[in-house]
This record gives structure tokens, sequence and C-alpha cells, in this order.
């Protein structure tokens, strides 16, 4: 990196906060994108860790006049390639913006800096019993700014949606360095049109968020984990609409199959408690008495007995609840090593089965392994496509472009949670075409007319 680029960047935050040593800022060049198909990083870069809102105003307005490309960078644990720096530029971390600024217990909110991590929220709430932040994407050490920018999701979608339904209002420093703050404590907001919404979901193509203020409920009082076998994936997860339409809501509905389960027990060294069953339901329900929890159970056992489910098992105990809440949890991380890629798609939630089946379908014609799981309540999927003898499957793009059109004939979208980023920037023609990245395209350039932060995600940076 030149030297007058550096000593730019030093004197807005000072020379220790400024990274050119390769080795240093290894862990600024990836993130959780498998291998086999993360983008290629540059290593012409320099990291820059501002602590205020003011350091990043400065350093994107020098950006700007610079048209040098800006990579701005929370946890990296993102899984499609949006924070890897693939042009020689600057990586900007939040991570030194981890301060939590108020917790409004009168109205249901939090304001918190970009930087600080979903763990962090979390225990700080705890401090609060009467309050409570839903969302749970998975990794706990994601910085809120990402989750916002990301739109993440989770397995709590179900009941509570997901981070877009929890945002009220954000500071955001655009790439030519002006400060915005949109929304705030309000529950409406009908004042012009909404740029905050453009924020959420954008994936850091628009700016910079640097504060946040989220959306709290009651923390419910009671809960219990269920675990409903059936012989059958499409008994499995034919159960979820008829649930859902006795008036139960669940905190989570999950799906999965025995090969993984016990693939992820065998990874964390538990053992799966069900000796019946092929496909599983994973139900978390919650309330506020004991009488009201039980109710929910008794409804979700009669609904999945008559679907021809063999018996559920009920964990009250925390000890059994954290047992089963880890062994789904860690499907993702047993199969991680061998993944070549993690899709995400998504379909109207009735027609999960028949994704799945055809996923099945697909994987036969490659004859190739691609076991899925994910959140049926809400229709999201994750299917992995798993490496031959340590690579990815040659055709891996050509079963990622059949898989997406899948989920598309059924209604369905390409990705769910996890973003388009830099990995799906060429799949994206598939579903959206014409006016729609047109303006996508426009929108990207009024927001960031040089465009010089995190080019090439989402849009082509070569037409944005």
């Amino acid at each position: 990196m030149k030297s007058e680029i550096v000593e730019g960047l030093e004197s807005v935050v000072g020379a220790d906060w400024v990274v050119t040593d390769v080795d240093q800022m290894r862990d600024y060049l990836a993130d959780e994108t498998p291998e086999p198909v993360r983008p290629k990083s540059s290593s012409e870069v320099v990291v820059v860790k501002p602590n205020t809102t003011g350091q990043i105003s400065k350093i994107l307005e020098f950006a700007n006049e610079e048209s040098l490309p800006l990579i701005p960078r929370g946890a990296g644990t993102g899984l499609c390639g949006a924070a890897v720096p693939t042009e020689p530029g600057v990586i900007l971390s939040l991570e030194r913006l981890d301060e939590i600024l108020e917790v409004d217990e009168n109205n249901f909110t939090v304001t918190c800096e970009a930087g600080v991590t979903l763990e962090q929220l979390l225990d700080e709430l705890k401090e609060h019993e009467s309050l409570f932040f839903p969302p749970h994407p998975g990794d706990e050490g994601a910085q809120v700014g990402g989750l916002v920018v990301e739109n993440a999701g989770g397995v709590r979608a179900v009941k509570y949606g997901v981070l877009r339904d929890f945002v009220r209002g954000m500071r955001v420093v655009l790439p030519t360095g002006e400060v915005l703050k949109l929304g705030g404590k309000v529950v409406k907001n009908n004042t012009g049109l909404d740029l905050m919404q453009l924020m959420i979901g954008s994936e850091g193509i628009l700016g910079i968020v640097t504060e946040v203020t989220l959306r709290l409920y009651p923390r419910p009082k009671q809960g219990v984990s269920l675990l409903v076998p059936f012989e059958d994936r499409h008994s499995a997860v034919g159960t979820v609409p008829k649930i859902l339409q006795r008036g139960v809501i669940p905190l989570a509905i999950e799906y999965m199959e025995r090969d993984l389960v016990e693939r992820s027990c065998e990874h964390i060294g538990e053992s799966w408690p069900a000796e019946e069953g092929e496909a599983y339901l994973f139900v978390i329900v919650t309330g506020n008495t004991e009488d009201n929890v039980y109710s929910q159970c008794e409804t979700i056992d009669e609904v999945c007995k008559d679907q021809g489910a063999d018996r559920m098992l009920f964990a009250d105990r925390r000890r059994d609840r954290d047992k089963l809440l880890d062994i789904r949890s860690n499907i993702y991380t047993a199969l991680e090593p061998d993944s070549a890629d993690i899709l995400d798609v998504t379909v109207p939630p009735s027609r999960t089965g028949e994704l799945m089946d055809e996923v099945d379908r697909v994987a036969e014609e490659f004859d190739v392994y691609i076991p899925a799981y994910g959140h049926v309540g809400d229709g999201n999927l994750h299917p992995h496509i798993m490496k031959e003898n340590d690579e990815a499957p040659p055709a891996t793009e050509e079963i990622k472009e059949k898989i997406y059109q899948i989920a598309i004939d059924l209604g369905g979208v390409i990705t769910g949670e996890h973003g388009i980023g830099k990995t799906r920037v060429k799949n994206l023609p598939q579903i959206l075409v014409g006016k729609h990245v047109d303006l996508m395209r426009g929108i990207k350039k009024i927001f960031d007319p040089n465009g010089i932060i995190n080019p090439g995600t989402v849009v082509d940076s070569d037409e944005s």
C-alpha cells in the first residue's frame, strides 16, 4: 500500500490502529465461506480500526477522494464472501465500536455500536431479566452491524421474524463521508422514503452502519424442547403447517435427518436420544406460564400423532434442552470441513418437502452427496455440496444453479439469510433480471458514486 495512503489513515486513527503487515492482517482476508468457492483475497490491503463514527466518516471521505476501494469488516462470519477484499484497498474493521450505549426498558429497545457481538448483547440482557432479543442466527461471535446489513435470520424466525423486524434506528456513514441518522425508538415512522430499510440487508454496499437501535421483547418465563420422530420426510414436513394452523407458533421448528444428527453427535461426543424415526422435527415452545406451554405441547403432540409420528420426546430440563440444541447447531460444524459450498435456498414453507426431494434427485444425477437440513418452519433449507477426495466436485457450479432453479420454480429464492455476497453475484440473473437489477445498480450509484465501497458484492462492480 502506498505510504501516503497509510499516512492518511494514520492521521485519522493513529499509527497503532493501522495494520500493514500481511501476517498480522491474515485473519481479515477471509470469512467463513467454504474454501473451494471463497473468492481469492488481495494481499495489497491495509487494515484500519477506527472507534468512532467521526473517524469512519473521515476515512470514507479520504477513500472517496482517492477512489480507494474500502471493504467493511465485522466478525467475518459470513458464508458468501462479502467481507473478502478481492481488490487492493482498505479493510475497515468495526471491532473497536464495541459499546452497548443504552438498554431502555420502558421503550423495549437497546442501542449499541456496530461492533458489539451477539454474545455481548445477550450477556448484557441477562442483567435485564424482563427483556429478550429473539433473533439467534447461530454464531454468537457475529457483530450487530454485520447481522443488520446481512438481514440475518436463524432458527427463531418462524415466530419472531428476521433482523429486519427488529431494527428501529441506525446511524450510517455514506461512502462520501456524510453521516445519516435513520429511524429511532419510535414504533411508527412514515416520514418519506425508508432509507433504513435499504441499509438492512445491503451487505455493506451502500454505507457503513456504526450504531443500531434494536427492538426487544418481554422475556418468556417458560420453555421446553420437543423432539418428534417420523419414519419419512414428508410426514414430518407436512406436519408443520398443521401445527401452525392450530394456533401454535413455536419459537423454532427445525428439520433434521438421522444420518446428520448422528454425524453431529459423533462430532461433539453426544448420543442421540431417539431410537425411533429417520426424520425429525425439533420444536422449541415458549410461554409465560407452565400451563400455557404444556397446552401448546399437547396440541403439537396431538397433531403429530395424527400425522403418524412416533413417540414424542419431551425436554423441560435445561441440560436436556441444551443437548438437543447443541446437536442441531453442530450439524453445520460437523459438515463444514468437508463442504464445498453451503446454500440457503428458501421456498414457501409448504413446499419444503418437494425442495428436498428435488435436491436428492440432483445429488443422484451428479452422483454427489448433498445433505440438507434447516428451518422448516419458514421454508429455509441448507443443502451442503460436499467435497470429493477433499476437493469440490467438478460440477459444483452446475449443481448450485440447478438447486437455485428448483427453488425459483417452487416459488422461492436463491438465498434466505446468507445473502449474495461475492460468490453468488453470477447467480443473481437467475432470479433478478432487467429493470430490477438496473434499479439496484442505480441505487448503488446514488449512494456510492465512485463505487468504492465493497466492490464486486451483490451487483457486478463493473456495471454498478
